[in-house]
């Protein structure tokens, strides 16, 4: 495995075949280490993902580089010697070469017009992910996104070059770190000029549609992610079907679901805050139906959420001199329950409850939430029958 191997992935990009020979074949677990004279897949590295596809009728699942030999992962062996013809997956190359040219374009821009570095990429299976070390505002994402398709309907040739040292040291490229010996450097004409080990399309026409897709804080930057080509497309068509059956739902024209939401939306809190007044309208008339003097208070009331407990046993604290307690669920699944009291220290009542009924929960001095397991009848007499101190 000492044997450099013969990388026709730079030499031959666009190629989908080629003929090799087997240099050496190591089982690693259930797969195989395999490693070959010359061959047409792209190792990961550099924030591109390994090249897939088949060597005869062996599948490769991943491929790595280790010291200038390629090792492909097999999930069959081949013979040590033999020779083999391999043909990589275009349609899964040809998507990350748009997709990382596309990135280059993107990264350039931005280096060019706010003085950012691209200090992260990665190639993910729904989208490329770029990091750059400062803040991106929603315009300056929608500028970088204009003139990056600005460089794909120009269809500029990109450029691929090994600078000797001279010509490097007074060539101004982006390279995330200091680098030595032979370099490639990969020129996008008037975008982009950048120390880079992948693959990329030929053309800037060959991305396609440049969609950057999201943008937010991240690391004291912004991570930006983008879709190329197909990607895009396929991006697109996916929101366009789930517009339009938003729209369909809302009885809306797609250009009017904004409206039609907003509109939703302030329907659904005035209705929130009527029921919000109704059901505070039957806790304060069922509070009446408690006689004055009682000392603890225990009611269960069905379907109710937790602020429904809160303020309905904060009301019945007006009616009792002890603990007032509001409990929803069943004795299969368990209950929430809320206490709440104008002279105990809730807290203590809540842990022994909470001991006494495989519980959890906790609150202030004056009022404690949380879950409790057990029969209905007995939450209800334990509760009642609590002895509040000096009562």
């Amino acid at each position: 495995m000492n044997q450099e191997t013969e990388k026709l992935y730079y030499q031959k990009t666009y190629s989908r075949t080629f003929s090799a020979k087997v240099l050496s074949c190591e089982k690693r677990g259930d797969q195989f280490c395999v490693v070959l004279d010359r061959t047409l897949f792209y190792p990961e590295g550099g924030g591109q993902p390994a090249d897939i596809g088949v060597l005869n009728t062996v599948n490769v699942l991943d491929v790595h580089e280790h010291g200038g030999c390629i090792v492909h992962t097999t999930d069959k062996p081949l013979s040590v010697g033999s020779a083999v013809t391999g043909g990589i997956n275009w349609p899964h190359r040809f998507s990350l070469m748009q997709q990382h040219s596309g990135e280059h374009i993107v990264s350039g821009i931005v280096n060019r017009l706010f003085g950012l570095d691209n200090v992260g990429f990665h190639m993910g299976s729904k989208a490329v992910t770029v990091d750059f070390n400062g803040e991106l505002g929603q315009n300056d994402i929608l500028l970088v996104e204009t003139l990056a398709n600005e460089a794909v309907y120009r269809n500029v040739a990109i450029e691929v070059s090994y600078p000797d040292e001279k010509e490097l040291a007074a060539l101004r490229y982006r390279s995330k770190k200091e680098l030595t010996g032979e370099v490639r450097i990969v020129t996008i004409p008037g975008f982009d000029v950048c120390a880079c080990c992948g693959t990329h399309v030929a053309k800037t026409g060959e991305i396609g549609i440049i969609k950057l897709i999201s943008a937010q804080r991240y690391k004291g930057g912004t991570r930006v992610g983008l879709l190329c080509g197909k990607k895009a497309v396929e991006d697109y068509n996916e929101k366009e079907a789930s517009v339009g059956s938003v729209s369909v739902l809302l009885s809306a024209k797609p250009d009017q679901i904004q409206e039609a939401v907003e509109h939703l939306l302030e329907e659904t809190n005035a209705l929130r805050q009527k029921l919000i007044s109704l059901k505070n309208q039957i806790f304060a008339s069922k509070c009446e139906q408690v006689p004055e003097g009682s000392v603890n208070i225990c009611m269960f009331e069905p379907d109710l959420e937790p602020a429904d407990l809160r303020a309905f046993c904060l009301l019945l604290c007006d009616r009792c001199s002890g603990i007032a307690a509001v409990l929803s669920g069943d004795d299969a699944t368990g209950y929430q329950y809320a206490m709440a009291s104008v002279k105990e220290d809730v807290r203590t009542f809540g842990k022994e409850l909470n001991h006494a009924f495989h519980g959890r929960g906790g609150g202030s001095r004056e009022l404690v939430q949380g879950t409790v397991s057990g029969l209905r009848q007995e939450i209800m007499q334990f509760i009642e029958n609590y002895n509040c101190g000096g009562i």
